[in-house]
Protein backbone atom coordinates (compact mmCIF):
# COMPACT_ATOMS: atom_id res chain seq x y z
CA UNK A 1 0.00 0.00 0.00
CA UNK A 2 1.26 3.75 -1.03
CA UNK A 3 2.26 5.73 2.37
CA UNK A 4 1.08 9.37 3.07
CA UNK A 5 4.41 10.21 1.67
CA UNK A 6 4.13 8.60 -1.61
CA UNK A 7 0.61 10.26 -1.89
CA UNK A 8 2.10 13.54 -1.26
CA UNK A 9 5.27 12.75 -3.54
CA UNK A 10 1.97 11.83 -6.46
CA UNK A 11 0.39 15.21 -5.78
CA UNK A 12 3.42 17.31 -5.63
CA UNK A 13 4.61 15.78 -8.79
CA UNK A 14 1.18 16.09 -10.86
CA UNK A 15 0.13 19.55 -9.65
CA UNK A 16 3.75 20.95 -11.04
CA UNK A 17 3.33 18.78 -14.31
CA UNK A 18 0.21 20.01 -14.65
CA UNK A 19 1.27 23.83 -13.60
CA UNK A 20 4.11 23.95 -15.96
CA UNK A 21 2.12 22.56 -18.95
CA UNK A 22 -0.18 25.92 -18.18
CA UNK A 23 -3.26 23.36 -18.07
CA UNK A 24 -6.55 25.09 -16.85
CA UNK A 25 -7.39 22.00 -14.73
CA UNK A 26 -6.80 18.88 -13.93
CA UNK A 27 -8.13 15.84 -11.59
CA UNK A 28 -6.52 12.26 -10.48
CA UNK A 29 -6.46 9.44 -8.49
CA UNK A 30 -4.52 6.81 -6.84
CA UNK A 31 -5.76 3.08 -7.13
CA UNK A 32 -4.74 0.81 -4.76
CA UNK A 33 -6.21 -2.50 -2.67
CA UNK A 34 -8.99 -3.02 -5.14
CA UNK A 35 -10.39 0.86 -5.13
CA UNK A 36 -9.69 4.44 -4.92
CA UNK A 37 -7.39 5.45 -2.15
CA UNK A 38 -6.84 9.16 -2.85
CA UNK A 39 -7.96 11.70 -5.33
CA UNK A 40 -6.82 15.51 -5.80
CA UNK A 41 -7.25 18.42 -8.61
CA UNK A 42 -5.68 21.14 -9.58
CA UNK A 43 -6.76 24.59 -11.13
CA UNK A 44 -10.22 25.03 -12.94
CA UNK A 45 -13.28 23.10 -14.58
CA UNK A 46 -13.68 26.41 -16.72
CA UNK A 47 -11.70 29.96 -16.91
CA UNK A 48 -15.39 31.26 -16.96
CA UNK A 49 -17.61 31.24 -14.20
CA UNK A 50 -17.24 30.30 -10.68
CA UNK A 51 -13.70 28.82 -9.99
CA UNK A 52 -14.60 25.00 -9.34
CA UNK A 53 -11.57 22.67 -8.76
CA UNK A 54 -11.85 19.28 -10.84
CA UNK A 55 -12.32 16.38 -8.27
CA UNK A 56 -13.00 12.73 -8.38
CA UNK A 57 -16.71 13.03 -9.75
CA UNK A 58 -15.89 15.94 -12.67
CA UNK A 59 -16.89 14.47 -15.85
CA UNK A 60 -14.21 14.87 -18.89
CA UNK A 61 -13.84 13.16 -22.31
CA UNK A 62 -11.33 10.04 -21.99
CA UNK A 63 -10.95 10.23 -25.97
CA UNK A 64 -8.49 6.96 -27.14
CA UNK A 65 -8.48 5.91 -23.51
CA UNK A 66 -12.27 4.20 -25.13
CA UNK A 67 -10.31 1.88 -26.51
CA UNK A 68 -9.50 -0.40 -23.86
CA UNK A 69 -13.75 -0.48 -23.30
CA UNK A 70 -13.68 -1.28 -27.35
CA UNK A 71 -10.81 -4.41 -26.87
CA UNK A 72 -12.93 -5.68 -23.80
CA UNK A 73 -16.05 -5.65 -26.27
CA UNK A 74 -14.30 -7.29 -29.15
CA UNK A 75 -12.62 -10.06 -26.85
CA UNK A 76 -15.66 -10.69 -24.93
CA UNK A 77 -17.45 -12.14 -27.88
CA UNK A 78 -14.16 -13.98 -28.73
CA UNK A 79 -14.80 -15.67 -25.13
CA UNK A 80 -18.57 -16.19 -26.29
CA UNK A 81 -17.20 -17.98 -29.22
CA UNK A 82 -19.15 -15.26 -31.89
CA UNK A 83 -16.14 -14.31 -33.69
CA UNK A 84 -12.70 -15.34 -33.65
CA UNK A 85 -9.06 -13.05 -33.21
CA UNK A 86 -8.06 -14.17 -37.09
CA UNK A 87 -11.44 -14.05 -39.13
CA UNK A 88 -10.74 -11.25 -42.06
CA UNK A 89 -12.60 -8.32 -41.06
CA UNK A 90 -13.72 -7.97 -44.54
CA UNK A 91 -15.62 -11.32 -43.98
CA UNK A 92 -17.23 -10.34 -41.20
CA UNK A 93 -18.21 -6.20 -42.06
CA UNK A 94 -19.30 -5.66 -45.08
CA UNK A 95 -18.13 -2.13 -44.95
CA UNK A 96 -14.63 -3.24 -44.71
CA UNK A 97 -15.44 -5.85 -47.87
CA UNK A 98 -12.69 -3.51 -50.05
CA UNK A 99 -9.70 -3.44 -46.88
CA UNK A 100 -6.74 -4.96 -48.29
CA UNK A 101 -3.04 -4.24 -47.61
CA UNK A 102 -1.02 -2.18 -49.72
CA UNK A 103 1.20 -4.73 -51.21
CA UNK A 104 -0.23 -8.22 -53.17
CA UNK A 105 1.29 -10.52 -50.98
CA UNK A 106 0.04 -8.39 -47.96
CA UNK A 107 -2.12 -10.92 -44.95
CA UNK A 108 -6.04 -10.07 -45.00
CA UNK A 109 -6.63 -7.69 -42.41
CA UNK A 110 -8.07 -9.45 -38.81
CA UNK A 111 -9.44 -8.60 -36.09
CA UNK A 112 -6.35 -9.36 -34.24
CA UNK A 113 -4.48 -6.87 -36.37
CA UNK A 114 -7.10 -4.16 -35.96
CA UNK A 115 -7.05 -4.79 -32.14
CA UNK A 116 -3.06 -4.67 -31.97
CA UNK A 117 -2.49 -1.73 -34.02
CA UNK A 118 -0.76 -3.38 -36.87
CA UNK A 119 -3.20 -3.76 -39.88
CA UNK A 120 -1.05 -1.29 -41.89
CA UNK A 121 -3.46 2.06 -41.73
CA UNK A 122 -2.10 4.89 -41.26
CA UNK A 123 -1.66 7.19 -38.23
CA UNK A 124 -4.72 9.32 -37.93
CA UNK A 125 -5.33 11.15 -34.87
CA UNK A 126 -6.03 14.69 -36.84
CA UNK A 127 -9.12 13.38 -38.65
CA UNK A 128 -10.50 11.32 -36.70
CA UNK A 129 -10.53 13.14 -33.94
CA UNK A 130 -12.63 15.62 -36.08
CA UNK A 131 -15.11 12.44 -37.06
CA UNK A 132 -16.50 10.90 -34.07
CA UNK A 133 -20.18 11.92 -34.59
CA UNK A 134 -19.75 10.32 -37.88
CA UNK A 135 -23.24 8.20 -39.13
CA UNK A 136 -22.42 4.17 -39.92
CA UNK A 137 -23.53 4.93 -43.59
CA UNK A 138 -21.38 7.75 -43.92
CA UNK A 139 -18.38 5.24 -42.74
CA UNK A 140 -19.62 2.64 -45.09
CA UNK A 141 -19.46 5.52 -47.87
CA UNK A 142 -15.57 6.66 -46.85
CA UNK A 143 -14.34 3.08 -46.76
CA UNK A 144 -16.26 2.10 -50.16
CA UNK A 145 -12.96 2.68 -51.87
CA UNK A 146 -10.71 1.04 -49.55
CA UNK A 147 -7.85 2.43 -47.20
CA UNK A 148 -4.73 3.78 -47.97
CA UNK A 149 -2.25 2.13 -46.33
CA UNK A 150 1.35 3.53 -44.21
CA UNK A 151 2.69 -0.25 -43.83
CA UNK A 152 2.08 -3.91 -45.06
CA UNK A 153 -0.56 -5.39 -42.98
CA UNK A 154 1.26 -7.40 -39.99
CA UNK A 155 4.92 -5.90 -40.02
CA UNK A 156 5.14 -2.43 -37.81
CA UNK A 157 2.90 -0.88 -34.76
CA UNK A 158 0.84 1.95 -36.55
CA UNK A 159 -1.57 3.09 -34.35
CA UNK A 160 -5.14 3.39 -36.07
CA UNK A 161 -8.32 5.21 -35.17
CA UNK A 162 -9.89 3.63 -38.21
CA UNK A 163 -9.02 0.33 -37.19
CA UNK A 164 -11.20 0.89 -33.47
CA UNK A 165 -14.16 2.37 -35.28
CA UNK A 166 -14.29 -0.85 -37.40
CA UNK A 167 -14.05 -2.97 -34.64
CA UNK A 168 -17.07 -1.05 -33.17
CA UNK A 169 -18.89 -1.74 -36.22
CA UNK A 170 -17.85 -5.22 -36.38
CA UNK A 171 -19.69 -5.57 -32.71
CA UNK A 172 -22.66 -3.69 -33.34
CA UNK A 173 -22.82 -6.20 -36.48
CA UNK A 174 -22.00 -9.59 -34.19
CA UNK A 175 -24.69 -8.44 -31.97
CA UNK A 176 -27.79 -6.70 -33.34
CA UNK A 177 -26.82 -4.01 -30.85
CA UNK A 178 -24.41 -0.95 -31.02
CA UNK A 179 -20.33 -1.06 -29.65
CA UNK A 180 -21.83 1.40 -27.17
CA UNK A 181 -24.61 -0.51 -25.90
CA UNK A 182 -22.61 -3.58 -25.75
CA UNK A 183 -20.03 -1.58 -23.60
CA UNK A 184 -22.67 -0.40 -20.93
CA UNK A 185 -24.19 -3.27 -20.87
CA UNK A 186 -21.34 -5.56 -20.50
CA UNK A 187 -18.99 -3.60 -18.58
CA UNK A 188 -19.93 -0.22 -17.30
CA UNK A 189 -22.99 -1.24 -16.12
CA UNK A 190 -21.83 -4.69 -14.49
CA UNK A 191 -18.60 -2.84 -12.76
CA UNK A 192 -21.25 0.46 -11.28
CA UNK A 193 -19.24 3.13 -13.72
CA UNK A 194 -22.88 5.10 -14.03
CA UNK A 195 -21.38 8.04 -14.87
CA UNK A 196 -19.33 6.63 -18.08
CA UNK A 197 -21.67 8.05 -20.63
CA UNK A 198 -21.01 8.92 -24.48
CA UNK A 199 -23.20 11.73 -24.60
CA UNK A 200 -23.78 13.67 -20.99
CA UNK A 201 -27.01 13.41 -19.43
CA UNK A 202 -28.48 16.80 -18.36
CA UNK A 203 -27.65 15.71 -14.50
CA UNK A 204 -24.08 15.77 -15.07
CA UNK A 205 -23.28 19.48 -14.22
CA UNK A 206 -19.74 18.26 -12.82
CA UNK A 207 -17.94 18.87 -15.91
CA UNK A 208 -14.99 20.40 -17.17
CA UNK A 209 -15.13 22.21 -20.17
CA UNK A 210 -12.72 22.02 -22.60
CA UNK A 211 -9.75 24.44 -23.56
CA UNK A 212 -6.93 25.55 -25.78
CA UNK A 213 -3.90 27.32 -25.74
CA UNK A 214 -3.33 29.87 -27.88
CA UNK A 215 -0.24 32.94 -28.16
CA UNK A 216 -0.11 32.33 -24.65
CA UNK A 217 -4.04 32.63 -23.69
CA UNK A 218 -6.71 30.21 -22.16
CA UNK A 219 -9.99 30.10 -25.03
CA UNK A 220 -12.76 27.19 -24.73
CA UNK A 221 -12.38 25.17 -27.28
CA UNK A 222 -14.29 25.52 -30.84
CA UNK A 223 -16.10 23.93 -32.31
CA UNK A 224 -18.20 22.49 -29.12
CA UNK A 225 -17.17 18.30 -28.35
CA UNK A 226 -18.27 16.36 -31.05
CA UNK A 227 -21.08 14.13 -30.08
CA UNK A 228 -21.96 10.21 -30.22
CA UNK A 229 -21.44 8.53 -33.76
CA UNK A 230 -19.62 5.97 -35.92
CA UNK A 231 -16.08 6.75 -34.18
CA UNK A 232 -17.32 7.18 -31.02
CA UNK A 233 -15.69 3.23 -30.31
CA UNK A 234 -12.31 4.44 -30.26
CA UNK A 235 -12.76 7.83 -28.63
CA UNK A 236 -15.91 8.67 -27.47
CA UNK A 237 -16.18 8.43 -23.50
CA UNK A 238 -16.71 10.14 -20.92
CA UNK A 239 -15.70 9.60 -17.33
CA UNK A 240 -14.83 10.67 -14.11
CA UNK A 241 -11.62 9.48 -11.86
CA UNK A 242 -14.08 7.75 -9.35
CA UNK A 243 -15.32 5.66 -12.47
CA UNK A 244 -12.08 4.98 -14.01
CA UNK A 245 -10.60 3.79 -10.79
CA UNK A 246 -13.14 0.94 -10.86
CA UNK A 247 -11.92 0.33 -14.36
CA UNK A 248 -8.52 0.19 -13.63
CA UNK A 249 -9.08 -1.82 -10.09
CA UNK A 250 -10.82 -4.49 -12.54
CA UNK A 251 -7.30 -5.05 -14.68
CA UNK A 252 -5.35 -5.23 -11.40
CA UNK A 253 -7.74 -8.05 -9.89
CA UNK A 254 -6.85 -10.07 -12.52
CA UNK A 255 -3.17 -10.82 -11.22
CA UNK A 256 -2.28 -13.73 -9.76
CA UNK A 257 -4.17 -16.07 -11.46
CA UNK A 258 -5.97 -18.21 -9.03
CA UNK A 259 -8.58 -20.55 -9.12
CA UNK A 260 -10.86 -18.01 -7.25
CA UNK A 261 -14.62 -17.98 -8.55
CA UNK A 262 -14.50 -16.21 -12.27
CA UNK A 263 -17.50 -14.31 -12.45
CA UNK A 264 -16.40 -10.97 -13.60
CA UNK A 265 -17.63 -8.98 -17.12
CA UNK A 266 -14.76 -10.55 -18.48
CA UNK A 267 -12.26 -13.39 -17.96
CA UNK A 268 -9.56 -13.11 -15.59
CA UNK A 269 -7.42 -15.03 -18.34
CA UNK A 270 -8.63 -12.71 -21.04
CA UNK A 271 -7.82 -9.70 -18.68
CA UNK A 272 -3.87 -10.50 -18.61
CA UNK A 273 -4.65 -11.16 -22.20
CA UNK A 274 -4.72 -7.45 -22.67
CA UNK A 275 -2.36 -6.45 -20.29
CA UNK A 276 0.87 -8.70 -22.23
CA UNK A 277 2.24 -7.04 -25.44
CA UNK A 278 0.69 -8.69 -28.79
CA UNK A 279 3.25 -6.91 -30.70
CA UNK A 280 6.20 -4.98 -29.75
CA UNK A 281 7.04 -1.34 -30.92
CA UNK A 282 10.00 -0.03 -30.24
CA UNK A 283 13.03 0.28 -27.87
CA UNK A 284 12.97 4.48 -26.92
CA UNK A 285 14.92 6.36 -25.09
CA UNK A 286 12.49 8.09 -23.03
CA UNK A 287 13.27 10.96 -20.26
CA UNK A 288 13.85 10.23 -17.15
CA UNK A 289 12.04 12.74 -14.88
CA UNK A 290 13.82 12.29 -11.69
CA UNK A 291 17.51 12.14 -12.68
CA UNK A 292 18.34 14.13 -15.75
CA UNK A 293 18.61 11.86 -18.11
CA UNK A 294 17.06 9.20 -20.01
CA UNK A 295 16.49 5.51 -19.97
CA UNK A 296 15.39 2.42 -22.32
CA UNK A 297 12.10 1.64 -22.22
CA UNK A 298 10.44 -1.61 -24.43
CA UNK A 299 6.98 -0.54 -25.79
CA UNK A 300 4.47 -2.73 -27.24
CA UNK A 301 0.46 -2.52 -27.89
CA UNK A 302 -1.88 -5.56 -26.66
CA UNK A 303 -5.95 -5.33 -27.42
CA UNK A 304 -6.50 -1.25 -26.34
CA UNK A 305 -3.99 -1.39 -24.10
CA UNK A 306 -0.02 -0.15 -24.23
CA UNK A 307 2.42 -2.17 -22.55
CA UNK A 308 5.57 -0.04 -21.26
CA UNK A 309 8.61 -2.70 -19.67
CA UNK A 310 10.05 0.16 -17.55
CA UNK A 311 13.54 -0.24 -15.99
CA UNK A 312 12.70 1.49 -13.32
CA UNK A 313 8.93 0.60 -11.99
CA UNK A 314 8.98 -2.69 -13.92
CA UNK A 315 5.77 -3.08 -16.63
CA UNK A 316 3.37 -0.87 -17.06
CA UNK A 317 -0.13 -0.85 -18.94
CA UNK A 318 -0.90 2.18 -20.17
CA UNK A 319 -3.42 4.46 -22.21
CA UNK A 320 -3.70 7.93 -23.01
CA UNK A 321 -6.75 9.99 -24.75
CA UNK A 322 -6.42 13.12 -26.29
CA UNK A 323 -8.79 15.47 -28.22
CA UNK A 324 -9.30 19.10 -28.78
CA UNK A 325 -9.91 20.02 -25.50
CA UNK A 326 -9.30 17.41 -23.71
CA UNK A 327 -6.22 15.56 -22.41
CA UNK A 328 -5.88 12.16 -20.04
CA UNK A 329 -4.03 8.96 -19.30
CA UNK A 330 -4.30 6.04 -16.90
CA UNK A 331 -1.32 3.45 -16.40
CA UNK A 332 -1.17 0.87 -13.76
CA UNK A 333 1.72 -1.92 -12.61
CA UNK A 334 0.21 -4.80 -12.55
CA UNK A 335 3.32 -6.91 -10.36
CA UNK A 336 3.10 -3.59 -7.71
CA UNK A 337 -0.89 -3.53 -7.36
CA UNK A 338 -1.27 -0.07 -8.00
CA UNK A 339 -2.57 2.37 -10.68
CA UNK A 340 -3.19 6.64 -11.92
CA UNK A 341 -5.67 8.06 -13.41
CA UNK A 342 -6.03 11.79 -14.54
CA UNK A 343 -7.20 13.70 -16.93
CA UNK A 344 -6.77 17.92 -17.94
CA UNK A 345 -9.25 20.25 -19.50
CA UNK A 346 -6.30 21.49 -22.33
CA UNK A 347 -6.61 20.17 -25.60
CA UNK A 348 -4.31 17.22 -26.02
CA UNK A 349 -3.05 17.88 -22.28
CA UNK A 350 -0.07 15.83 -21.77
CA UNK A 351 -1.26 13.91 -18.99
CA UNK A 352 0.84 10.70 -19.71
CA UNK A 353 4.13 12.49 -18.95
CA UNK A 354 2.60 13.73 -15.67
CA UNK A 355 1.73 10.32 -14.14
CA UNK A 356 4.86 8.80 -15.80
CA UNK A 357 6.69 11.63 -13.80
CA UNK A 358 4.94 10.77 -10.99
CA UNK A 359 6.18 6.78 -11.36
CA UNK A 360 9.14 7.87 -11.40
CA UNK A 361 9.31 10.50 -8.52
CA UNK A 362 8.04 6.93 -6.24
CA UNK A 363 10.84 4.98 -7.79
CA UNK A 364 13.77 7.58 -7.09
CA UNK A 365 12.44 8.43 -3.39
CA UNK A 366 11.85 4.70 -2.63
CA UNK A 367 8.22 5.03 -1.97
CA UNK A 368 6.89 2.32 -4.71
CA UNK A 369 5.44 -0.55 -2.90
CA UNK A 370 7.38 -3.17 -3.78
CA UNK A 371 6.05 -6.08 -6.43
CA UNK A 372 3.42 -8.47 -5.27
CA UNK A 373 4.76 -11.84 -4.07
CA UNK A 374 4.21 -14.26 -6.59
CA UNK A 375 1.56 -17.23 -5.18
CA UNK A 376 3.73 -20.23 -4.26
CA UNK A 377 1.78 -23.45 -5.09
CA UNK A 378 1.85 -26.44 -3.05
CA UNK A 379 4.22 -28.21 -5.35
CA UNK A 380 6.81 -26.03 -5.29
CA UNK A 381 6.61 -25.89 -0.91
CA UNK A 382 6.77 -29.71 -0.83
CA UNK A 383 9.48 -29.77 -3.35
CA UNK A 384 11.59 -27.39 -1.29
CA UNK A 385 10.38 -29.50 2.78
CA UNK A 386 11.75 -32.75 0.69
CA UNK A 387 14.79 -31.01 -0.86
CA UNK A 388 16.14 -29.56 2.76
CA UNK A 389 15.46 -32.87 4.08
CA UNK A 390 17.20 -34.95 1.63
CA UNK A 391 20.80 -32.01 1.76
CA UNK A 392 20.85 -33.06 5.76
CA UNK A 393 20.81 -36.49 5.14
CA UNK A 394 21.32 -37.38 1.50
CA UNK A 395 19.20 -41.09 0.81
CA UNK A 396 19.54 -42.09 -2.77
CA UNK A 397 15.70 -43.41 -3.13
CA UNK A 398 14.32 -40.76 -1.37
CA UNK A 399 16.82 -38.63 -4.24
CA UNK A 400 15.01 -40.71 -7.07
CA UNK A 401 11.42 -39.83 -5.89
CA UNK A 402 12.39 -36.40 -5.70
CA UNK A 403 14.66 -35.83 -8.67
CA UNK A 404 14.29 -35.98 -12.84
CA UNK A 405 15.77 -38.91 -14.33
CA UNK A 406 18.38 -36.16 -15.68
CA UNK A 407 19.85 -35.05 -12.48
CA UNK A 408 21.72 -38.20 -11.60
CA UNK A 409 22.91 -38.01 -15.27
CA UNK A 410 23.77 -34.23 -14.93
CA UNK A 411 26.24 -34.94 -11.77
CA UNK A 412 26.20 -38.42 -10.11
CA UNK A 413 24.63 -38.86 -6.75
CA UNK A 414 27.78 -39.32 -5.03
CA UNK A 415 29.17 -36.16 -5.70
CA UNK A 416 25.96 -34.69 -5.06
CA UNK A 417 25.77 -36.07 -1.59
CA UNK A 418 29.29 -34.77 -0.82
CA UNK A 419 28.25 -31.00 -1.70
CA UNK A 420 25.22 -32.05 0.93
CA UNK A 421 27.44 -33.09 3.76
CA UNK A 422 30.05 -29.91 3.00
CA UNK A 423 26.73 -27.54 3.36
CA UNK A 424 25.38 -28.72 6.22
CA UNK A 425 28.84 -29.05 7.97
CA UNK A 426 29.03 -24.85 7.05
CA UNK A 427 25.38 -23.94 7.83
CA UNK A 428 24.25 -26.81 10.20
CA UNK A 429 21.50 -29.05 10.25
CA UNK A 430 19.05 -27.12 7.88
CA UNK A 431 15.16 -25.94 8.91
CA UNK A 432 13.33 -24.88 5.74
CA UNK A 433 13.01 -20.80 6.57
CA UNK A 434 11.36 -19.08 3.78
CA UNK A 435 9.76 -20.21 -0.31
CA UNK A 436 9.46 -17.63 -2.90
CA UNK A 437 8.51 -18.40 -6.39
CA UNK A 438 9.25 -17.15 -9.38
CA UNK A 439 6.57 -18.61 -10.74
CA UNK A 440 5.12 -21.89 -11.08
CA UNK A 441 8.31 -23.92 -11.50
CA UNK A 442 11.42 -21.95 -9.78
CA UNK A 443 11.52 -21.23 -6.70
CA UNK A 444 14.21 -19.93 -4.01
CA UNK A 445 14.46 -21.35 -0.74
CA UNK A 446 16.13 -19.76 2.31
CA UNK A 447 16.78 -22.66 4.98
CA UNK A 448 18.59 -22.00 8.65
CA UNK A 449 20.99 -23.72 10.38
CA UNK A 450 22.82 -23.26 13.69
CA UNK A 451 26.07 -21.91 12.06
CA UNK A 452 24.94 -20.11 9.16
CA UNK A 453 21.89 -20.19 6.60
CA UNK A 454 21.95 -21.51 2.97
CA UNK A 455 19.98 -20.48 -0.27
CA UNK A 456 18.89 -23.02 -2.47
CA UNK A 457 17.63 -22.60 -5.87
CA UNK A 458 15.31 -25.17 -7.62
CA UNK A 459 13.41 -25.66 -11.02
CA UNK A 460 10.59 -28.27 -11.24
CA UNK A 461 10.59 -30.49 -14.78
CA UNK A 462 7.01 -30.50 -17.03
CA UNK A 463 5.70 -33.43 -16.11
CA UNK A 464 2.77 -34.55 -13.45
CA UNK A 465 3.95 -35.32 -10.74
CA UNK A 466 6.09 -32.22 -10.88
CA UNK A 467 9.96 -33.70 -9.75
CA UNK A 468 12.91 -31.15 -9.23
CA UNK A 469 15.23 -31.04 -12.57
CA UNK A 470 17.59 -28.56 -11.15
CA UNK A 471 18.89 -27.40 -8.37
CA UNK A 472 21.78 -25.24 -6.35
CA UNK A 473 22.45 -24.99 -2.62
CA UNK A 474 25.26 -22.96 -1.55
CA UNK A 475 26.19 -21.39 1.68
CA UNK A 476 25.17 -17.79 2.59
CA UNK A 477 28.27 -15.54 3.58
CA UNK A 478 28.20 -14.40 7.03
CA UNK A 479 26.67 -11.46 8.02
CA UNK A 480 29.93 -9.55 9.17
CA UNK A 481 28.22 -5.69 10.14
Amino acid sequence: MLTPEALATIDETLWRRVADELVPGAAWGVVAGGGLVHHGGHGVCAIEGAPVVPGPTTLARIASMTKSFTAAAVLSLRDDGVLRLDDPIGELLPEAAALRGPTADAPAVTVRHLLSMDSGLPTDDPWADRHLDLRDDELAVLLAPGAWFAWPTGTVTQYSNLGYALLGRLVARLTGRSCQDVIDERFLGPLGMHDTVWTPRPDQVDRVIGHRLVEGAWHVDEPAPLGDGAFAPMGGLWSTVEDLARWLAFFLDAFPARDDPDDGPLRRATRREMQRAWRADSLEATPCHQCDGVRATADGYAAGLRVIDDAHVGIAVSHSGGLPGFGSNMVWLPDRGIGLVSFGNLSYAPMRAANHAALDALHHRGQLPPPRPQPVPAALHDAARSLVDLLNGWDDRAAHALFADNVGLDDPFDRRRRQAADLVAATGRLELADVSAENGADATVTARGELGSATILFQLHPLVPPRVQWYEATADEPDVR
